[in-house]
């Protein structure tokens, strides 16, 4: 059976959709990852401690505490 017209427009402004919406939300974890990254830099890492270092050791004292 073949689609009308409607319902082709209608999934074709659904993808086009959830494209933007992938495209904005990628921009947003982005964004919030780097400004995660500089507060651990600035405020969280000891001495000499890389920021993926600094974040595991964060995870680990956040689980003992529990």
């Amino acid at each position: 059976m073949a689609k009308s017209k409607l319902i082709k427009t209608n999934e074709k402004i659904a993808e086009k959709l959830v494209e933007t919406y992938q495209k904005i939300e990628g921009t947003v974890v982005d964004s919030y990852t780097k400004i995660d990254d500089v507060f651990v830099d600035r405020y969280l890492a000891k001495n000499g401690e890389s920021i993926e270092d600094a974040k595991t050791r964060l995870r680990h004292e956040q689980d003992a505490q529990k």
